[in-house]
């Protein structure tokens, strides 16, 4: 049988069928047999994943090749069956951490989760917090503008206000981002703002529980009409730390991590030993109470 391989990125999962971006077009196919060969310690294929397809007839792709990821946005799931490592989307070239300022609360802690997720894998973070509308930019700046401080791109956005849309379409022209955060944040809204023609469901924050409700519910990654994808991901409620070990930690809190050398002990935890610069550092408010607070329930409260 002649077959045809093609080049494509995977654009959807569902069902074991995958939804690839060719040039040729959008192809759907299945993963081969022996791909899907041994024990499964993780997803074998995602979305952003670059593949070679086998085209056998109009109505058959078969997927022969997944190519080496350069980087992944992964956690470790909850499952019956033991460790698994979830791509929530593999290649991207930025992640746009996204959180409420109000309805939901910020959940700050899956933020620096996040945040050393991306460091780990060298994925450039982009941080949102939207829905400025609901406190004021004065406001939110104050909360949160301790991020830009650290280096970390922040940006303070309104759908309602039509509040930096503009700047972050600038930011996914040409680009494959992942939009990531807790449900009820926006996500999807933001999107539509910046590209009306993605069309993205939209649904409203609970009032009985004040959390998001989950819009989206297949990974999927859309093209933007200025060029580029952005993936819109589920709303996560848990976000555990995949092949990152408890005592690494310290190395991936940029305000940390360039004190400890300054530490008395190499093996310092930064919590009660003698001569810690990290404490020192945070009784003299060089490093937000906040951080230092996630550092340490990451650390010490976290299940590994």
């Amino acid at each position: 049988m002649t077959k045809k391989i093609l080049r494509g990125i995977v654009i959807r999962s569902q069902s074991g069928f995958f939804t690839l971006d060719t040039a040729e077009g959008e192809v759907v196919a299945r993963l081969r047999g022996r791909l899907k060969q041994g024990p499964k310690t993780g997803d074998l294929i995602a979305v952003g994943d670059w593949v070679k397809v086998a085209i056998l007839d109009e109505d058959t792709a078969m997927i022969e090749e997944i190519e080496e990821r350069e980087r992944k946005l992964h956690r470790l799931a909850p499952t019956p069956r033991g460790e698994y490592e979830q791509i929530i989307i593999a290649n991207p070239d930025q992640a746009i951490l996204t959180f409420a300022c109000a309805n939901p609360e910020p959940r700050l802690r899956m933020l620096d989760r996040f945040l050393i997720i991306a460091e780990e894998q060298g994925i450039p973070p982009v941080i949102v917090f939207n829905k400025t509308d609901l406190i004021g930019g004065r406001l939110a700046r104050n909360l949160y503008g301790h991020y830009a401080k650290l280096g970390y791109r922040v940006l303070f956005t309104s759908v309602e206000h039509k509040r930096g849309i503009r700047k972050l379409g600038k930011l996914l022209t040409g680009k494959i981002s992942v939009f990531v955060g807790p449900s009820g944040v926006g996500k999807s809204s933001l999107l539509n703002a910046v590209d009306p023609d993605l069309g993205l469901h939209v649904r409203e924050v609970s009032e009985a529980t004040g959390k998001g409700r989950h819009t989206t519910v297949v990974r999927e990654m859309f093209p933007l009409k200025n060029g580029g994808y952005v993936a819109d991901t589920p709303g996560l409620k848990a976000l555990a730390l995949w092949d990152i070990e408890p005592e690494e930690l310290d190395g991936y809190f940029p305000e940390i991590a360039e004190r400890v050398a300054d530490c008395q002990f190499s093996s310092c935890t930064h919590v009660d030993e003698p001569g810690c610069a990290v404490v020192k550092a945070v009784e003299k408010g060089k490093i937000h109470p906040e951080r230092y607070e996630s550092y340490l329930r990451i650390r010490f409260e976290d299940e590994w």
